[in-house]
């Protein structure tokens, strides 16, 4: 007997299977049926088979979020944790281990590369526009392509390629089909693949995947493969090619009218509402007080506004636009259901995981700055309390159930409807890796400019910072492309130039600037380096960044303790008896990866 599928008869039928996985397709006898042979006919079947990908791709969220966080320093197992969750987080993980386990990876790889082999014999066959098979055979490539990156970075050398539209899950396990691949070689397939793929940009405004469905754009539902590509050269050590591609998505909005999507989306510019010290407008990104003036005080801080929201902040909020850049939804209505309530909430979840110690002594160990100079270092970083609270005595990582929870009862409105957000990527990841290629390609001062102060306020007159005629500072225009940045905003002449909201991510958060102490070249790299792989933490705890960076700067610079010695603290602290065994595990690069069983 054949198998059937369901031909889509309404757009809206084909994003809904956008939030579904693909077995979802075959639980319930289709009424309008057709053949698989004949599945394939039309745009809707072909974009019906990319949200199908997306489905599938989103039973992947708790898997990532425990791989990228929990084997890192960020992130702790509860004592409601069973044994597989401590060995992640220690160490100590053996190939029986779930979350050890690649199949769910391949299994999304080998439906992805079935229907990249469908769109190629729709688009032969004519039955899908060049348009329409750039955009969702690109989109698709990606997402492949970003998968094959992860288990190059939690399973090292161990990783078959597979892009055989007729491999199985047996088939990848067949070494003699698919040889072993290392990681550098790895890069070099993905990065020729991804870089040949026909379309670069997202959907366009005409395309029937870009809508927006029960309050959700979809827009923001795709990778971003611009994103991707940088990430790609980064690992791979191209830092040129790789802060151009951050570029590009940096310069998104950069064309037609100017106005606050122009200079602020996706370049940490500032934008929004008026200040209540005198008028003046800030962003409704950074962290917000009652009264600046007193900034140092915890119990001014509010959380109604400012850097916390957003993370509950609706789809069609500005700071939601301007922030996101990748972001799949879990709503009640529809499957899978939301894996961060089990992980993450005391209150109708299961709390496996908490912060940890080490992330809470990180934040309790920066430096407020402030409008009033004698109030200047105080001691915390504000962005501890918006990612974590406290429920019945025990610390939450809150960010990925910020809106299950309410954020003044730490109650939910139903318990049972459990909304919230898969974030992926986000403009703060953007400035920091851009900063991260900038520096290891020599431009030291630029890259701390996106750390501490903004480019303005880096690249100004040293003399006499107040200076109107801004023509000959606030700006990099000297160096060359991608680092040409101007962000001029002067009165004589007058300068409103595509950069002058330009603010960086410690000056976002309101800390007093990164400190570098450095006496030349090569010391200014490696401590502009240490701060930004600090900063990530602060910044982006819990959103599943944290591992990749560490093994990143370690890969590179070919020193295990990057790793070891953030870990070995993290179990410390947290009173783990494996810190020792863990730190001397991954002092050695083979401990680095897990173990690879299908």
């Amino acid at each position: 007997m054949k198998k059937k599928v369901t031909l889509p008869l309404l757009l809206s039928l084909c994003c809904m299977l956008m939030l579904t996985a693909c077995s979802k397709l075959l639980d319930k006898t289709p009424t309008n049926e057709l053949d698989i042979e004949n599945a394939y006919q039309n745009v809707y079947d072909a974009d019906a088979a990319v949200m199908g990908v997306y489905g599938k791709f989103m039973g992947l969220a708790e898997r990532y979020i425990i791989l990228n966080e929990l084997r890192a320093d960020l992130l702790d197992y509860t004592q409601n944790a069973d044994k597989y969750l401590r060995q992640i987080s220690n160490h100590t993980a053996t190939a029986d281990n779930p979350y050890a386990d690649p199949r769910p990876f391949y299994e999304v790889i080998v439906n992805a590369n079935d229907v990249l082999a469908n769109l190629n014999n729709m688009y032969d066959s004519k039955k899908i526009s060049q348009a329409d098979y750039y955009e969702r055979y690109a989109d698709i490539a990606c997402l492949r392509s970003f998968l094959y990156l992860q288990l190059g970075i939690h399973y090292g050398d161990e990783v078959r390629y597979v892009t055989n539209p007729l491999a199985t899950l047996d088939d990848v396990n067949n070494t003699s089909l698919f040889p072993k691949l290392n990681f550098e070689t790895l890069l070099d397939s993905l990065i020729t693949f991804t870089e040949a793929i026909p379309f670069k940009e997202q959907y366009s405004g005409s395309s029937s995947l870009n809508i927006t469905l029960d309050g959700y754009p979809t827009q923001k539902f795709f990778i971003n493969k611009k994103c991707l590509l940088g990430d790609l050269y980064l690992w791979k050590g191209n830092y040129t090619q790789a802060a151009s591609y951050y570029r590009e998505v940096m310069e998104t909005s950069t064309t037609g009218n100017q106005g606050e999507s122009y200079y602020s989306k996706y370049k940490m510019g500032w934008f929004g509402e008026a200040d209540n010290d005198g008028g003046r407008t800030i962003s409704d990104l950074r962290v917000a007080f009652v009264n600046r003036n007193k900034a140092g005080d915890m119990a001014n801080l509010l959380y109604n506004v400012g850097w916390r929201t957003m993370f509950d902040a609706t789809y069609s909020a500005s700071k939601f636009d301007f922030e996101w850049i990748w972001v799949l939804p879990f709503d009640n209505k529809f499957a899978p259901a939301n894996p961060f309530i089990k992980l993450f909430s005391p209150i109708g979840g299961e709390y496996l995981v908490k912060p940890s110690q080490q992330v809470m002594s990180m934040w309790a160990s920066q430096q407020m700055s402030s409008s009033d100079v004698a109030r200047e270092g105080s001691p915390y970083d504000p962005r501890g309390l918006f990612s974590t609270t406290t429920i019945g005595g025990q610390r939450v990582a809150s960010k990925f159930i910020s809106k299950y929870l309410n954020w003044e009862t730490n109650l939910p409105a139903d318990v049972f409807v459990k909304n919230g957000d898969w974030y992926l990527f986000r403009q703060t990841q953007l400035m920091m890796r851009f900063a991260e290629a900038a520096n290891r390609d020599g431009w030291h001062k630029l890259a701390y400019a996106f750390v501490s102060g903004g480019i303005g306020g880096i690249f100004n007159n040293p003399d006499n910072p107040g200076i109107v005629d801004k023509t000959e500072w606030q700006n990099t225009l000297s160096y060359p492309a991608p680092y040409n940045f101007d962000a001029r905003n002067g009165e004589i002449p007058r300068y409103r130039s595509d950069w002058y909201r330009h603010t960086g991510v410690r000056s976002r958060a309101y800390l007093t600037p990164l400190e570098i102490n450095a006496t030349g070249p090569a010391d200014s790299l490696i401590q502009l380096e240490n701060g930004l792989l600090e900063e990530t933490a602060l910044e982006n705890a819990f959103e599943g960044t944290r591992w990749a960076d560490l093994l990143r700067i370690a890969r590179r610079r070919n020193d295990p303790s990057i790793l070891a010695d953030k870990v070995y603290q993290k179990l410390l602290k947290d009173g783990d008896p494996n810190a020792g065994a863990a730190r001397a595990k991954l002092m050695n690069k083979e401990g680095w990866y897990l173990p690879f069983k299908l």
